[in-house]
Order: C-alpha cells, then structure tokens, then sequence
C-alpha cells in the first residue's frame, strides 16, 4: 500500500521534473548557495548537488540555482532517459521520477546500462523499482544515506523506491 506522502506527491499534479526536483532530488541534495568540496565525489559542488562548471568561491541565487537545475534535468537527464528506454515518456510517472532522480545522483549511462532499465524495457516495472535500489555504494561500501534514498526514505523525505511502488499500484 502506498504511503500518505507518496500519493501526496503523486496527487500534486506536477509534471515529471517539478515532482522529481521537489520530492526527490532537492530534499536528498539539499541546497547550497556557495560552492563547497564534495569530499567523497572529490569536486566542487554547488545548489543541489551541481558539479558542472562550479568552480572555488562560486555563489549562485536560489532562482539561479532552480533554473540550472530544472535545465539539467530536461537535457541531460531526462531526454537521454528517452533515448535508451523505448517508452519512457509512457511509463508510469512515480517510475519516470524514481528512474531520473536515480540517473541525476549516478549517472544517466549507469542507469542505462543497468538491470532497472532492462527491467523497465520488458515491462517488469515493479522490477525495474526494486533494482533502482541496488545503487547504494559508495567506494564499495553500502552507505546509509544512500539506503535510505533508494528505498524508503526518512522521516522527512521520500524515496526512490517508496515513489515508484506508489504509482504501480
């Protein structure tokens, strides 16, 4: 059965990348205004997880950092998501925001290339879900924050897997 937040989020009538950025990614990324050091990705990051072109010292607007990211997502996530799972667009939107949130945080060819986009491409949607959550490493290791952002969530933010669930039944 799906959890209140989870057909909340479903229910609030955002599209693809609105309901992504606002129930996914920005509350696992959090928001940082100024460029900090990503000890474990080893880059300069800033906004919400941004790495590309952030340089030392770089400070961005909320507005800024919205419009960078709502723009990543459309060209480099979402339409190459289009491009190597036939049928993206179509597929349930709890699974579209699940799949482009896992492909922002890893890397859209690790999505691509994975068991989860096998899974979707014939159709195992419940799958595909599950295998999403298999991307909880970092440097070999299971990480908990990780975990908790494929699966379930928190307290306070929903996951991967808890939205995609959502949508399927």
């Amino acid at each position: 059965m799906a959890s209140r937040r989870a057909r909340s989020a479903l229910a609030s009538g955002l599209g693809l990348i609105a309901l992504t950025v606002t129930y996914l990614t920005v509350p696992w990324e959090g928001m940082e205004n100024r460029a900090y050091w990503d000890r474990l990705g080893q880059v300069w990051t800033i906004c919400a997880g941004e790495t590309k072109g952030v340089t030392p010292g770089m400070v961005m607007t909320d507005e800024e950092c919205s419009a960078k990211l709502y723009e990543r997502m459309e060209r480099d996530y979402h339409r190459p998501l289009q491009k190597c799972i036939a049928g993206f667009d179509d597929k349930p939107l709890s699974w579209q925001a699940a799949a482009l949130d896992l492909s922002y945080n890893v890397g859209v060819s690790a999505v691509c290339r994975s068991t989860a986009a096998k899974r979707a491409r014939r159709g195992d949607l419940v799958g595909s879900c599950h295998a999403m959550t298999w991307f909880n490493r970092a440097g070999g290791r299971v990480v908990e924050g990780l975990k908790r952002r494929r699966e379930y969530g928190d307290r306070q933010r929903i996951g991967e897997l808890e939205l995609c669930l959502a949508g399927l039944e």
